[in-house]
């Protein structure tokens, strides 16, 4: 049911302008031309509850205006309206500050320097407890898992795995790069090819040769370049 605005709150223009004009001389903040501006209307907030909006000619505030709620007890004529609050709030063409992002959030590949520390969060998905760890998945020693105390506090989860098992596949040691599309035969024929330990070893591995522009990279099986060691045999 659509409430209608309450007539004599809807004509106390003046009352929520002098609030307005109070508030806005205590905060002590630089205008140009008026404090409060011209009316710009009023937004039903429920029964006998509305708000009176006025431009703002405080510095800085583009279309920013004073929000000024009004009330009163009930519908006799006789009662007075109150003032209940008085704020700045943004219009649509106002400026606002970019929305906050977390600071672990920003951080992106290659802002890392020496003294940057980057915490995760307890609750990351890419990780899990390590006695939760496959030993299949992670290579583990038995002993380690069964000695309290012993072994990594978290490993990377199998989300985590898949992560980044898509992360490297995609990048520019992966099957797709230019690199690898020139390249007379992939990385898995490669004598400089170091297959990577545990779950991943299917897939990837480490470049060993210097002249590779991949060494000591993670490279897929099927990434390759001109330096592969059969590319000609001396």
């Amino acid at each position: 049911m659509e409430i209608t605005a309450d007539h004599l709150l809807s004509n106390a223009i003046e009352l929520a302008r002098a609030a307005a004009i109070d508030e806005a001389r205590a905060s002590g903040l630089p205008y140009e031309g008026e404090l409060v501006g011209e009316h710009l209307g009023v937004e039903v907030d429920g029964e006998r509850f509305l708000t009176h909006l006025f431009r703002t000619g405080l510095s800085g505030y583009r279309d920013w205006r004073w929000a000024v709620t009004l009330t009163r007890a009930d519908e006799d004529t006789s009662s007075e309206a109150t003032v209940c609050d008085v704020v700045l709030l943004p219009g649509p063409d106002a400026l606002l500050a970019p929305k906050w992002i977390p600071y672990h959030e920003r951080i992106q590949a290659g802002d890392l320097t020496p003294g940057v520390i980057v915490p995760t969060s307890h609750d990351d998905a890419r990780l899990t407890p390590g006695y939760a760890a496959l030993p299949g998945d992670e290579e583990l020693d038995m002993a380690q898992l069964l000695e309290l105390g012993l072994g990594r506090e978290r490993v990377l989860s199998a989300f985590g795995r898949d992560a980044t098992s898509q992360r490297w596949y995609r990048g520019d040691f992966g099957p797709e790069a230019q690199m690898a599309k020139a390249a007379p035969l992939p990385c898995a024929a490669c004598a400089f090819f170091i297959p990577m330990a545990g779950s991943m070893r299917s897939v990837f591995g480490v470049c060993a040769n210097e002249i590779s522009p991949a060494d000591g990279h993670v490279v897929s099986i099927d990434h390759g370049c001109g330096a592969h060691s059969q590319a000609q045999v001396i």
